[in-house]
Formats: C-alpha cells, sequence, structure tokens
C-alpha cells in the first residue's frame, strides 16, 4: 500500500509532474517536425530516453543524417553504462525477464532514487516504483503531445520549443560544482557554436565532446608549487 507520507512516493509524484510537461512538448515538437503519430509512440515505448529521443528529431528536422543520429544518441546514452553497472541484479532481480525490463525502464532518476536508499528492499522498491510511473507518464504525456500538437501548428508561436532545453539546463547547472566541469560545458558549448554554421546537422554535437580534454587535470609548475609552499 502506498502512502502519501513516504517521501519515495512524493518524489516520484513532483517527477512525473515533470515528466508530463516535458513529455508533452516532445509530442508537439514531433509532430511539428513532420513525425506520424505512430512513429512518436513506437519512438517513446521502445526507445524511452527524453535526451535522445529530442535530439534525434531536432536532427531530422534540420536533415541530420542517419549515421549522425544514431552516434549522437548512443553517446548522449552511454552513461546508462556504469548506471546499470551501479545498481546490479540486487535491484533489477535475479529473474531473466525482470533485467530485460528493468534495463529498459533505467533512467537517471530511477538510478539516483534507488541508490539514495541504504536498505536495500527500499532501494528496489524505489527503483522500480521511480521507473514504472515515469515510463508510463512519458509514453502517455508524449502521445497526448503528438495528438495536441497536430491541432496547434508551429509550437514556436507558443515556447514548447524552449522547454526541452531549459529542462536540460535545469539538468545540467547542479553538476556544474566543480572548475573542471564547468571548463568542459564552456569548450564543448563553444565548440557546437561554432561549427554549427558550416557542418552538416549533428556533427557539431559529436565535436562538442572535444570539450571532455578540459577535464584532465590543469599540471603545475614547480615553481608556482614551490612559492606556494613558502607562502604556507
Amino acid at each position: 500500500m502506498l502512502r502519501t507520507s513516504d517521501p519515495i512516493v512524493r518524489d516520484v509524484g513532483a517527477l512525473c509532474a515533470a515528466a508530463v510537461v516535458v513529455g508533452l512538448s516532445f509530442g508537439a515538437i514531433a509532430t511539428a517536425a513532420g513525425l506520424p503519430l505512430s512513429q512518436i509512440v513506437v519512438m517513446s515505448a521502445f526507445v524511452y530516453a527524453g535526451g535522445a529521443q529530442f535530439l534525434a528529431v531536432g536532427l531530422v528536422s534540420a536533415g541530420g543524417t542517419a549515421l549522425a543520429i544514431i552516434l549522437a544518441g548512443l553517446l548522449l546514452n552511454a552513461r546508462h553504462l556504469p548506471f546499470g553497472l551501479a545498481i546490479g541484479n540486487e535491484t533489477l532481480g535475479d529473474a531473466r525477464w525482470r533485467r530485460v525490463v528493468g534495463s529498459h525502464i533505467l533512467t537517471d532518476e530511477s538510478v539516483a532514487f534507488a541508490l539514495a536508499q541504504e536498505d536495500p528492499v527500499r532501494r528496489r522498491r524505489a527503483y522500480w516504483m521511480t521507473g514504472v510511473a515515469l515510463f508510463l507518464t512519458w509514453n502517455v504525456a508524449s502521445t497526448l503531445g503528438a495528438i495536441i500538437g497536430s491541432t496547434l501548428g508551429d509550437p514556436d508561436r507558443y515556447g514548447i520549443d524552449a522547454a526541452f532545453p531549459a529542462a536540460l539546463l535545469a539538468l545540467t547547472l547542479p553538476s556544474l560544482k566543480d572548475a573542471a566541469a564547468v571548463r568542459v560545458a564552456v569548450a564543448g558549448a563553444a565548440v557546437a557554436l561554432a561549427t554549427t554554421p558550416f557542418l552538416p546537422a549533428g556533427l557539431p554535437v559529436l565535436l562538442a565532446l572535444l570539450g571532455l580534454v578540459f577535464a584532465l587535470p590543469v599540471p603545475r609548475s614547480s615553481g608556482r608549487t614551490d612559492a606556494a609552499k613558502e607562502t604556507s
């Protein structure tokens, strides 16, 4: 029995509310990009990756190649590999169907909620509750967004196209807590902005990965190190 006083239930409810907004936006934008309802429904059900779905629709509308779309989606979702290793079978369960279904509903939120629980039982409960709730919410919201979007016309008039970038920015800002993360973000954004006018759609996103070079530690000269020791 679910208790509304349970923090997990409250947090999952808040996540689902946010997923409704983003899902509606995706459905409307995908429809405006020319995707039929059937493709939007299938993409949400079988791809089920909000960031990769928005990216794919954006690249399709910009004339991106299939290879660029696939590579960009794989790179964007590469973080799911360490996520899966972090939760393991202890959270998903030993049954094969649990591993298959549990892997499909794996998201940043379901992993974060699960790892926040110290008790294995609550960890499993948090993972499955979050994963199933978000999966159902996303699919219903994106389908409704596609249906509603077909009657709205151009979503740019309503600012719907800004919903996902705003959501990504909100997710990214808390991660920029150290100098290395800021260097990577700024460098990647600069590369993408500089190459967008000259390269086919999708390639600037891939080239933005060059910003990872700035995650490397910055070497300090021995002279500066000695001077710092002397002043201390």
